[in-house]
């Protein structure tokens, strides 16, 4: 009986200390600082369409996975500042134009860079977008030159490594949306257009049909011309005209799904309102099918009455046929073609 009495105690001691000695585990939406994988805590990443991004109102950085294209990540930013602080320097080495695109800024080039653009960390950019491979040579490259990062930066490659987006050939892109309440003007409306902008560049990173459509349009769907103006407006917003595939994907962004005026109109492009809306029916009418398109039709009435057109009593190609004829033909005939 004694011994018995003397094992129970022994247990209940065993248990309490184990108790109070364990350590409390940290938040799972905290950096918590360098330390091995094992160690780090996973972050939270929640599933939600645009809707549902748009809606949600919280503190810190949130991190969400788009319903319609799981290789998406959408950061959540409710402080401009913390969003600068985590990718303002992967937007120096990615696309802004006169910085250096074989190595990382260190901490005192980044703040020169920014401040002679007329910027401050919260306003280099107010969205994000990159690819996983862009993130990857990013911290590789901070990593052989022993640049210190920040610990929102290090709280990325914490994310990045949990999702396994170091692995080669790697498709996923990473993009960032500030909350309405984030200062700078930013209110609702703003915040909707940046998140549709942000997520088109997201689907070019992720879809190799539609990237390769986007390619095809700049090439053929403007001519020269169309293709100087946008260069022209795009390297005034501090993007590298040298990166014609950057030059592209900023064009379809634009063009098509950024619809606020505070950002985006054909006055700022330095176009009538008849010459941007004959560049998104073109672009819309060929247009692969997907959430984007759908979303596009939705928000761009005039350019979306091109596809709601009755048809003629007459047999018609397919549409397939149609849009491949449109994507041949010289660019100063698109306009002819979608009257036909």
């Amino acid at each position: 009986m004694f011994r018995m009495i003397a094992l129970v105690c022994v247990i209940i001691v065993g248990v309490v200390g184990w108790f109070l000695m364990r350590e409390k585990s940290p938040s799972a939406d905290l950096y918590t600082g360098p330390g091995s994988e094992a160690e780090a805590p996973r972050i939270t990443v929640r599933l939600a369409d645009e809707n549902e991004i748009l809606a949600h109102d919280g503190d810190g950085v949130v991190v969400f996975r788009f319903y319609s294209n799981r290789r998406i990540l959408v950061l959540d930013f409710a402080s401009l500042l913390e969003q600068g602080l985590m990718l303002n320097r992967v937007a120096a080495l990615v696309e802004k134009a006169g910085q250096p695109r074989d190595r990382v800024l260190n901490d005192r080039d980044l703040d020169a860079a920014i401040s002679a653009a007329g910027d401050t960390m919260e306003t280099y950019y107010f969205g994000h977008d990159y690819t996983a491979h862009d993130l990857a040579r990013f911290f590789a490259l901070a990593d052989r030159d022993g640049i210190r990062l920040r610990p929102q930066e290090e709280w990325l490659r914490q994310l990045l490594r949990q999702e396994g987006w170091f692995e080669p050939n790697t498709r996923g892109a990473v993009i960032s949306v500030p909350q309405s309440r984030a200062g700078h003007g930013m209110d609702a409306g703003m915040r909707a257009a940046i998140l549709r902008h942000e997520l088109s560049h997201a689907e070019f990173f992720t879809n190799p049909p539609y990237a390769e459509y986007v390619r095809r349009f700049w090439r053929d769907g403007l001519d020269e011309d169309g293709r100087r103006i946008f260069r022209r407006y795009l390297t005034a917003q501090g993007y590298d005209p040298a990166n014609d595939d950057l030059m592209a994907n900023e064009m379809q962004a634009y063009l098509m799904h950024t619809t606020d005026a505070r950002l985006f109109s054909p006055a700022a492009l330095g176009v009538t309102v008849e010459v941007m809306d004959r560049w998104q029916a073109a672009f819309l009418l060929g247009m692969p099918n997907g959430w984007l398109r759908d979303a596009c039709v939705a928000s761009l009435p005039s350019a979306g009455a091109v596809l709601r057109r009755p048809r003629r009593a007459v047999q018609r190609a397919s549409v397939s046929t149609r849009t491949a004829r449109v994507l041949t033909r010289r660019p100063r005939r698109i306009a002819s073609a979608m009257a036909a």
